[in-house]
């Protein structure tokens, strides 16, 4: 990989946070009621005491903003750009976990702000300023989105409803495992912007997904990257040698210019064009809003859509 690496690796902070997390285990959420207290232990070990269920949230990625609407709620403040949840439009857009807008999310008097682990746990303080709580959560695997679920439903008094989330994503992953043939296909997964390509680790939720979809991660043993422990910095030499039967490629840039990127640096490499996934026209795109970024709810159809791709490669 080029020497420019880790400086453009900070172009893709503001994408990879809502997988990012400097401990790579889950953490375990607890929740009790004590009277109408609710009290909840999050991702950061804090315990946050709420005298009711919070009635105006703010969340900083779309993955908790496409939780709580599944939950039966709603945000009066969401992540700024595009939703993934057309009833979530008209909510204030109030920056980003990356880079949160305190003015916009203090004239919302919220009750609750849903933020993620570690990159808020610096926000913390200035959020309990203004006289709301925060909430931190990780999704660095399809089970950290079933916990979030959990307390999110917790949080919300929709217990029987977000038991009945994480059942159905238990089913899809038993049906999906059940189906699995043994033959894996070699996989290489990337996550790229134009010249920085960095390869998903299974302790990323995008490479937990691989592995419950049925493929083989040929960089499972690459050494972690110390910024984003999820990825790894790409090995040519390495990656010539599992020769991946396909390639993989997440993006929230412009994918043809991220997928061109791609090929015009590995292309130098001797014995790229050898590679099976090169050779059988392999390198696939995912959805931008599956892949790369916390889903939500909708992990089942990044399960769904990623098992039919590797599906197609056994086939």
């Amino acid at each position: 990989m080029r020497n420019y690496l880790f400086i453009t690796l900070l172009f893709l902070l503001i994408f990879l946070v809502g997988c990012n997390n400097q401990d790579d285990q889950s953490e375990q959420h607890e929740t009790q009621s004590k009277g109408d207290t609710i009290s909840v232990t999050d991702s950061s070990k804090r315990t946050i005491d709420l005298e009711k269920s919070p009635e105006k949230i703010v969340a900083l990625s779309n993955g908790d903003v496409d939780i709580i609407y599944a939950l039966g709620h709603k945000v009066v403040g969401r992540p700024s750009g595009k939703t993934i949840v057309s009833e979530a439009k008209d909510a204030l857009e109030i920056g980003s976990n990356h880079s949160l807008d305190l003015e916009k999310i203090t004239s919302l008097e919220p009750d609750l702000v849903l933020g993620n682990h570690p990159m808020n746990m610096k926000d913390i303080q200035a959020v309990e300023d203004i006289g709301a709580e925060m909430v931190l959560t990780s999704a660095n695997s399809v089970q950290d989105i079933q916990k979030q679920i959990s307390l999110f439903g917790d949080l919300l008094n929709k217990q029987d409803k977000a038991k009945q989330i994480v059942h159905k994503i238990d089913n899809k992953r038993k049906e999906v495992k059940e189906n699995t043939v043994e033959k894996k296909p070699r996989t290489l997964l990337i996550y790229g912007a134009p010249g920085t390509n960095m390869a998903a680790l299974p302790n990323s939720l995008s490479g937990n997904i691989l592995e419950l979809a049925g493929g083989i991660n040929i960089a499972s043993d690459y050494p972690s990257l110390e910024m984003y422990p999820q990825y790894a910095q790409l090995n040519t030499e390495r990656i010539i040698e599992s020769n991946p039967e396909i390639i993989l490629l997440m993006t929230h840039g412009n994918p043809e210019k991220v997928k061109e990127s791609l090929i015009k640096e590995m292309s130098q490499t001797a014995g790229w064009d050898e590679l099976d996934a090169v050779k059988n026209n392999r390198l696939v795109i995912l959805p931008s809003n599956l892949f790369g970024t916390n889903p939500g709810t909708k992990v089942i159809e990044s399960i769904d859509y990623l098992y039919d791709v590797l599906k197609n490669t056994r086939e």
